[in-house]
């Protein structure tokens, strides 16, 4: 049996018509179902390729309030349930201090579906405004900032591991935004140990497409709060990348799930740094 039918299999295990609180009132279509458990599935084959649940116990799950965070949330909560994930779940929020937050709608959803969560004020937003230049994003230094706090809150609950709502489009922009603007072969891991070598981030929805995530959180009627409070997006390198590999993949469909694929399939031999391949010591085995 492949390792897909044998996800299903699982999946399908568990359809015995108890609903946990999240998924109450989701649609019941044929068309949902089939995207539920896609990303179910997906995101299992993350956690088996990258080793994800090898001795975590604790995870933090960090929620931002936009749809990727919402949508990672749901799934991890929705393999819980069906005795798939075997780690405790603490859903974090920092809030930043932006102006017009609504801190009232993550807490109080939170609290409706019966999730533990901590909610925690920085006012990193303040820190930004008076580093970044006048016209310069903010998003740089925010996510910095922001990623700091969440490893200290990571230690202070005692989580083994930080989990965020990075998806496939992610991975593919960050690898050509180093690729065009960095001079470097680099992308955003699915597992990565932090600095201090203490806290363990994962990401789960690697192999998960941004539509997908994007109609499953509409599906949900989760509440979104958009990531525009600064109103800093304007003109950043992502949108840029983004847009490019929108047009590449209208002009040849499927072309992002071959990218991400060549990340998984590198071949330092037929590259060019010394570094990964000792080119000085390739010689041939014999002469002509």
């Amino acid at each position: 049996m492949g390792m897909t039918a044998k996800i299903d299999d699982e999946l399908n295990e568990v359809e015995n018509g108890l609903v946990p609180t999240l998924f109450r009132d989701a649609p019941s279509s044929v068309s949902f179902n089939k995207l539920r458990k896609r990303l179910l599935r997906q995101v299992r084959q993350a956690f088996d390729d990258f080793g994800m649940l090898n001795g975590q116990k604790r995870w933090l799950v960090g929620l931002s309030g936009g749809k990727d965070s919402y949508s990672l949330l749901a799934v991890l909560l929705d393999l819980q349930w069906r005795g798939l994930l075997p780690v405790e779940l603490l859903a974090c929020n920092l809030d930043q201090g932006q102006p017009n937050f609504p801190k009232h709608v993550l807490p109080d959803y939170l609290a409706s579906i019966g999730v533990k969560h901590r909610i925690e004020y920085r006012d990193t937003y303040s820190i930004v405004k008076e580093k970044v230049p006048e016209g310069a994003t903010y998003c740089s230094l925010c996510s910095r900032l922001r990623r700091g706090n969440l490893y200290r809150i990571a230690r202070e609950e005692g989580c083994d591991a930080l989990v965020l709502g990075h998806h496939r489009e992610d991975i593919l922009e960050t690898f050509f935004m180093n690729f065009f603007h960095g001079g470097r072969l680099a992308g955003m891991p699915a597992k990565l140990l932090n600095d201090e070598g203490d806290v363990m981030v994962l990401r789960p929805l690697a192999y998960c497409a941004e539509d997908d995530l994007a109609k499953f959180a509409a599906a949900m009627q989760f509440p979104i709060i958009p990531c525009d409070l600064c109103g800093s997006q304007d003109g950043l390198q992502r949108n840029s990348m983004k847009a490019m590999l929108a047009d590449i993949e209208a002009r040849m469909p499927g072309r992002k799930d071959t990218m991400l694929r060549a990340l998984a399939h590198v071949n330092s031999s037929h590259l060019l740094d010394p570094k990964l391949f000792d080119f000085s010591r390739l010689q041939a085995t014999q002469s002509l």
